[in-house]
């Protein structure tokens, strides 16, 4: 009775790190705004996904069983939020002067994971493929929180860092729209993947 701790630590490491609805507004925050004034936004989407794991963790997947229509309204209603973002993403255009904007905050990157439709699917398959049946509801959640923290904190700065760099490389010039709007393009593919195409939820 246990989690398989390393081997999910490998595959929390494979989905945090690859694009997604979360590292898409990463990479954009930190284009627009610049990467020290998007960390508190960071440390928010870090934080923002411990909100739907220990609920998961604690018996949500019942709930989630016995009235699936209920989740995939939700889903699908994350899903639109998302894409919605990411309108307004393909419409900014990248800040020159850092002083003058105000980046979305702490508060703002909290709720990022609950309505990422990435995240859901990464946390349920973390419970479902990777805790042998019987082991401790506190010990199995923690694990998976701790691993999904850990990656967090390696990898949303990296994304953000990125954003940043190219943002310095392109602002002012015709490449910005086009950055802005693959950015946006890429945030609504990596959501109708995992709704179409990728991990079921």
């Amino acid at each position: 009775m246990s989690v398989a701790a390393g081997a999910f630590l490998i595959f929390a490491a494979s989905q945090v790190g690859t694009p997604g609805p979360a590292n898409m507004a990463l990479m954009a925050t930190g284009a627009r705004y610049g990467f020290k004034a998007a960390l508190p936004f960071v440390t928010g989407v870090a934080l923002g996904k411990q909100l739907i794991i220990w609920p998961i963790g604690f018996g949500l997947m019942e709930i989630i069983a016995a009235v699936p229509l209920l989740f995939n309204a939700l889903k699908y209603i994350s899903a639109a939020y998302i894409i919605w973002l990411a309108w307004k993403v393909a419409n900014l255009r990248l800040n020159t002067d850092q002083s003058a904007a105000q980046a979305p905050g702490f508060a703002a990157g909290l709720i990022v994971h609950p309505l990422n439709p990435k995240a859901w699917a990464m946390i349920v398959g973390g419970f479902t493929a990777f805790v042998e049946s019987g082991t401790s509801t506190l010990y199995a959640t923690a694990v998976i929180a701790a691993c999904l923290l850990a990656c967090q904190i390696v990898l949303h700065p990296i994304w953000t860092f990125a954003g940043h760099k190219i943002a310095q490389t392109v602002a002012g010039t015709r490449a910005e729209a086009y950055l802005m709007w693959t950015l946006a393009a890429l945030t609504v593919a990596s959501v109708l993947f995992v709704l179409f195409g990728g991990a079921k939820v």
